[in-house]
């Protein structure tokens, strides 16, 4: 039996919420959505009335955690519910409840997950549109560049609450990490590490009173989010000081042995490198990009990069040295970070992909 778009569960978590969330399953009640679930965040007294009447009049179904739990684990809460409730169900749409996804874009992310029932949808807005609230916009623009340097992730709109996720995805959600916000950012992640495609659909730029309802809270969640990020700079900078460490007391103890000549910074860098990169090697495929490639392969892979940057940083280093003079580690410093990015690219889509 093909599905309508109207078939699509609605999830929608929420924490104090007010007469917008009213207005909004009217809305999508009216619009002829009848299975729509609302996980009531741990709400305060004067609040719990809005999910009384989203129950009693409208029909949804309210669940409850005594106390807030954060924005992940309520839509961990909502999923659970409906694939062990609503098997006949194409998928889940999460929606907000403040205000900012109208129905027709709602209807419109559905009708892509019909479309396309293995790959995730996100609802994504424009963000230079007049009317957004420079901290949503600094934190979509800021995330987004993150997502792409060190994940290759190429999206628009990285924080978006309107998603639609089909069936045989849901239990993959449920596992994924996260309680708050952080736990959007590792959807993304998850679907980069297992392949799902991830399909963006423009929708409508809403904000209302510049997002004063939103519990998002800068400081708090964007040090959550990019924590996600922490094990990839751990395993660089640790990696990056032992090579550093080590490349300057070979210098300090090999300078003169060779009457004058700069050999000794290429010996430094060669047994530099080699200690620091077998280092690297244990962080990143167990720590940072867990890869389940066999031993062998990725490591032939790895030394192979591994050689080919030692002799660029040896080559490079050793050419600003004889332009400039400059201060031996100062350069090898510079010509390194730039490497970097080179490496995490290259280690990301081959060597552990």
């Amino acid at each position: 039996m093909t599905k309508r778009p109207t078939d699509a569960a609605i999830l929608i978590p929420s924490l104090n919420p007010d007469n917008k969330i009213i207005e909004l399953v009217k809305k999508l009640k009216e619009a002829g959505f009848r299975t729509i679930v609302c996980v009531d965040d741990g709400s305060s007294e004067e609040h719990r009335h809005f999910f009384d009447e989203l129950k009693n009049v409208y029909g949804c179904d309210v669940l409850r955690h005594c106390v807030n739990m954060g924005k992940g684990r309520g839509i961990k809460t909502g999923l659970n519910h409906i694939r062990n409730n609503y098997p006949e169900v194409p998928g889940v749409i999460t929606v907000d409840s403040d205000g900012q996804h109208s129905t027709e874009d709602t209807f419109k992310c559905a009708e892509e997950m019909i479309a396309h029932p293995d790959s995730v949808i996100f609802g994504c807005r424009r963000f230079k549109e007049e009317g957004v609230p420079l901290r949503s916009f600094l934190g979509n623009t800021i995330t987004r560049w993150v997502m792409r340097l060190l994940c290759g992730i190429k999206l628009s709109d990285t924080q978006t609450g309107l998603r639609a996720i089909p069936w045989d995805l849901i239990t993959t959600f449920v596992n994924a990490e996260g309680e708050r916000y952080e736990y959007e950012m590792q959807q993304i992640l998850m679907c980069k590490e297992l392949g799902i495609p991830i399909i963006e659909v423009p929708i409508k730029t809403i904000y209302i009173d510049e997002n004063k309802s939103s519990h998002f809270n800068p400081l708090r969640d964007s040090i959550k989010i990019y924590a996600q990020f922490g094990k990839f700079i751990f395993s660089s900078l640790s990696s990056a000081f032992i090579d550093i460490a080590l490349f300057t007391l070979m210098v300090k103890l090999i300078k003169g042995s060779f009457g004058g000549s700069d050999i000794y910074i290429s010996i430094a860098t060669v047994t530099a490198r080699v200690i620091s990169a077998i280092w690297n090697f244990g962080m990143n495929k167990r720590v940072v990009f867990k890869s389940k490639a066999e031993l062998h392969r990725s490591g032939f892979k790895y030394a192979a990069l591994a050689v080919c940057q030692v002799l660029m940083s040896a080559f490079l280093v050793t050419l600003f040295h004889r332009l400039t003079g400059g201060n031996d580690t100062v350069i090898k410093i510079i010509v390194d970070t730039m490497l970097f990015f080179i490496s995490y690219q290259i280690q990301r889509e081959i060597v552990f992909k």
